[in-house]
């Protein structure tokens, strides 16, 4: 199998390539790591909000160490070629960092909806049991997911030369290459987004109706803007998650084999998870003050060492 990444009749731009790949993923390794740390070190941090938070940027580690790595070793050897097993390996996770995801923005904005709109109840229905519960229900479910997809995929059998249109293995675009029947794949497909995918988009759009419309009874600009701060957030990283996600499937079912399709990809699996970190430290004032006090450590971490 090849992944659609820079030619080796292009030598002049895989340095610059390798160099912008490199320094997305460092610079999404290191925001998400430093907010996991924030909401470790900082007791202020220690809620819900918080712990959601944390979990959406192990996540996004995830997802980003998935796909980026292998393309960089692929660039480095100007070879863009995968293994079969190595291709169904990375769908897989691939599939279950978006699953998780996917779920992570659903719960959190159930999170903001019982802030909001049950501020009184709030401690009482987001207990740290059930943001546990949460957690491991949104994991099972994703990884339930991707090992369906996988194990329907173990079933097709492949010719030879292929070349997925994408940066990294996509299970869509893999059941595409098969030389037997996928219409069971697809039906599964289907079936699982229709399921797994469209109960968080649900769960997101209805929450967000009730904040809405509590937005719309608040008497006092002070509350609207409280309320406007803490959903701002969360809703610019689900339209930036969804809305990359769309246009890469958008952009693979209109063309083929084209650099747009590749280079959406890029956009989907590497840009949210890298600038979800910024969009939270930067309209957060406890993140901002936790991350301050996190950094402001860090010298005095490396004196100790060194003494």
């Amino acid at each position: 199998l090849k992944n659609m990444e820079p030619r080796n009749h292009d030598p002049e731009l895989q340095p610059f390539i390798f160099c912008l790949f490199l320094s997305m993923y460092l610079v999404t390794i290191l925001g998400n790591l430093l907010i996991i740390l924030a909401v470790i070190s900082d007791s202020h941090l220690h809620k819900p909000m918080y712990f959601f938070l944390s979990n959406l940027s192990f996540s996004d580690i995830c997802l980003s160490t998935t796909t980026i790595p292998k393309m960089l070793v692929n660039i480095q050897a100007r070879n863009q070629s995968i293994t079969y097993i190595g291709c169904l390996t990375q769908s897989c996770f691939v599939l279950v960092s978006v699953g998780l995801e996917n779920c992570l923005l659903a719960v959190m904005a159930y999170d903001r909806y019982v802030a909001i709109c049950h501020p009184l109840k709030y401690m009482v229905i987001m207990n740290s049991r059930f943001c546990g519960l949460m957690i491991l229900l949104s994991l099972f479910i994703s990884i339930v997911d991707a090992l369906l997809h996988s194990l329907m995929v173990l079933q097709l059998t492949f010719c030879t030369n292929l070349e997925i249109p994408l940066f990294f293995c996509e299970v869509v675009q893999v059941i595409k290459l098969a030389c037997s029947d996928t219409l069971i794949n697809n039906i599964v497909i289907y079936f699982a987004t229709s399921i797994f995918g469209g109960i968080p988009v649900c769960g997101i759009i209805f929450s967000y109706a009730q904040i809405f419309s509590s937005f719309l009874r608040m008497p006092s600009v002070a509350g609207k803007c409280k309320t406007f701060s803490t959903c701002g957030s969360h809703l610019s990283v689900v339209c930036l998650f969804y809305g990359t996600g769309l246009g890469m499937y958008i952009n693979s079912a209109l063309t083929k084999f084209s650099i747009n399709t590749a280079v959406a990809s890029v956009m989907y699996t590497a840009v949210p998870q890298m600038l979800n970190p910024f969009i939270y430290s930067l309209r957060n004032r406890d993140m901002k003050k936790a991350l301050r006090k996190l950094i402001g450590k860090i010298p005095f971490v490396f004196q100790e060492c060194a003494v």
